[in-house]
């Protein structure tokens, strides 16, 4: 499958139905989630791979993932809501993904996603960005780092100094790719009816 292919596909996925700005649930757009996807797989990271969407709302890359050959894909996310939607967008395109509702355990991310969670080889996610909570992307980066060598997320343009601080001694960033996320207004705090908002796609390899 090549990439626009990948992106018409996922163009097809629903957002949430009724997002929740505390969670700050954004459907990924489908060009950048086939972006994050198609340099994951260009670089061997998905085809013949088990792997774990963390935060995975509706599904968009988990399902990519799928689409795009992994031998196993698990999608995780604490809202039940979502998870419904995420079925209902893998059925519609035929993508085998087993969707899971659980949280990633706070402050003891790494611990609790290492025994429930398990390991695998590659993660994909979309953290939240920390504009409702500060720092809300570190337990998803814990838990990437406990579960799997390699991970794809995406996060706010200008996080990789503060990403590879943080993650020091445990993983370093192997590679960049600038993008940009359109958020449609759908919050009543939304001044616009979208905001472009520049964002990286960070490959984070463990050490």
């Amino acid at each position: 499958m090549k990439l626009r292919q990948l992106e018409m596909a996922l163009q097809r996925c629903a957002g949430f139905e009724k997002p929740r700005a505390a969670w700050e649930q954004y459907q990924t757009p489908a060009p950048l989630a086939a972006r994050l996807l198609y340099d994951a797989f260009v670089r061997g990271d998905i085809a013949g791979k088990t792997v774990t969407d963390l935060g995975c709302g509706t599904g968009i890359l988990a399902i990519g993932a799928a689409l795009l050959g992994a031998r196993t894909v698990r999608a995780i996310d604490l809202d039940p809501d979502a998870i419904r939607t995420a079925e209902k967008n893998a059925a519609l395109l035929g993508a085998g993904v087993e969707f899971v509702t659980a949280g990633l355990g706070g402050a003891d991310a790494a611990q609790t996603c290492a025994e429930r969670i398990g390991p695998c080889d590659t993660v994909v996610m979309n953290p939240p960005f920390g504009a409702q909570k500060v720092h809300a992307d570190r337990p998803f980066i814990d838990c990437a780092l406990a579960i799997a060598p390699v991970t794809y997320g995406i996060f706010n343009a200008g996080s990789t100094p503060f990403v590879e601080a943080y993650i020091a001694g445990r993983g370093k960033v192997a590679g960049r790719v600038s993008g940009t996320f359109p958020i449609k207004r759908s919050f009543a705090f939304h001044t616009k009816d979208v905001q472009e908002v520049a964002v990286e796609i960070l490959r984070i390899v463990r050490i």
